[in-house]
């Protein structure tokens, strides 16, 4: 297997550290639009002991073992197919932010290439009853392609990070082997980590951040389908595992919902967020100041007027979450909860991964966050690499057998864990 990794932030660069002690590929090309960035995340696996030294191929790749850096602009479709044929890839691993996806997402098909991304394209509104209806949902874009993908014999597997992703692979288990019904997939997501010498810096890429708590989350009912509520809606104290403990937690749009009811039986889905009333109370007043926009605004610059994107603007003021993971302390937990009947009776479970950021910083060098996420899309290229998962068109984690899954992801030293309630 050849792959194309698109995007050599923190996840990316987490994904290298990850995919470098497995054997079930051939060469990664790790591209972005910063080439600094990718040469860095392919000296780091370098020195780590794949391949030596990075040097330069003079064909704008730098070379390391396994491992090659390259330029590319994620929005330029055909750029990304010309690399996508040049490096002869067989699967496109998209780990940039989801601006980007349908670019990445298109230029894989025409380039015929499998896909994995870990975050869908992005939604719109209902203009005219956000918190009720859905307007464009999560991953529209991308299933509006499905005969093409299907006639195509490659897959495209999406949403296949943490959350969605490992997720979603909980909510399949439990349909196979835990219950005989469900009532209610509800995936919550919660954590105890600090970050020393600031009071306000996410663990992960803000721009997405804004994007998924902000929006009207999306819940699913058997019989209702698919609908809105406000941002932040029906908060209740969920108690994480592993010594996090009772986090409250609010409804944020998130693709879980989109996707599990497409493979998975039940009368509920939910996602919830612990995001705590300080962070909440943040992004409220980023909106209301409209700092949240997307949208360029034109602001003075030193040479004149300039088009800039408030978001963008927020984001940059902000410490890269990758950078953080020498001052954060504690735990961040994923996981799916799951209320049904097995054998007659009810039941309830906590199916779960926890990665404590010690951990993940002595053994890996990535902070929890973004590790967590990286982990989940290398053990599906492992499963497609090896046959152990297979398919063809757009395919969520839940389409897949969940078991081969939970036990190479335990195999990669990292066990995820089931509580009853």
């Amino acid at each position: 297997m050849r792959i194309l990794l698109v995007g050599a932030g923190g996840v990316g660069t987490a994904v290298t550290r990850i995919a470098a002690r497995r054997e079930f590929f051939e060469h990664m090309v790790v591209a972005d639009y910063d080439e600094t960035r990718a040469r860095a995340a392919v000296a780091g696996v370098s020195q780590a002991g794949d391949g030596g030294p990075a040097g330069t191929d003079g064909g704008g790749t730098s070379e390391g073992g396994r491992f090659s850096a390259a330029r590319i602009d994620a929005s330029d479709e055909a750029a990304v197919r010309e690399l996508l044929e040049r490096e002869r890839c067989d699967v496109l691993l998209n780990a940039t932010d989801p601006r980007f996806v349908m670019p990445l997402f298109r230029a894989s098909l025409a380039a015929g290439a499998h896909y994995l991304d870990m975050a869908m394209s992005l939604s719109r509104p209902h203009p005219q009853r956000p918190y009720e209806e859905c307007g464009v949902k999560l991953g529209d874009e991308q299933f509006a392609l499905a005969e093409g993908w299907s006639q195509s014999g490659r897959v495209a597997l999406v949403g296949m990070g943490v959350e969605p992703g490992l997720s979603d692979v909980f909510a399949r288990h439990a349909a196979d082997e835990l219950f005989d019904s469900i009532e209610e997939v509800g995936v919550r997501d919660g954590a105890n980590l600090t970050v020393e010498g600031y009071d306000f810096a996410p663990s992960f890429s803000i721009w997405t951040t804004i994007e998924e708590c902000l929006n009207p989350p999306v819940v699913f009912e058997t019989g209702r389908g698919w609908f809105t509520t406000p941002p932040f809606s029906e908060p209740e104290v969920f108690d994480f595992p592993e010594g996090i403990g009772p986090v409250e937690c609010v409804n944020v749009e998130h693709e879980e919902v989109l996707l599990i009811p497409r493979w998975v039986d039940a009368d509920r889905v939910t996602f919830k967020y612990g995001l705590g009333s300080d962070f909440i109370n943040t992004l409220r007043v980023l909106h209301q100041i409209g700092l949240d926009r997307t949208e360029p605004v034109t602001v003075r610059g030193a040479d004149g007027p300039v088009q800039v994107s408030p978001r963008d603007v927020v984001a940059a003021c902000l410490p890269d979450p990758a950078t953080l993971g020498d001052r954060m302390w504690g735990k961040t937990c994923a996981g799916t909860w799951v209320k049904g009947v097995k054998d007659g009776r009810p039941r309830e479970v906590y199916l779960y991964h926890v990665v404590d950021n010690e951990w993940s910083m002595k053994e890996y060098g990535s902070q929890a966050v973004v590790w967590q996420t990286a982990v989940n899309p290398v053990v599906a290229l492992e499963l497609l690499a090896t046959g152990a998962w297979s398919g063809t068109g757009i395919l969520g984690p839940e389409a897949f057998e969940a078991r081969p899954f939970l036990d190479l992801l335990t195999e990669y030293g990292t066990p995820w864990g089931m509580r009853e309630q």
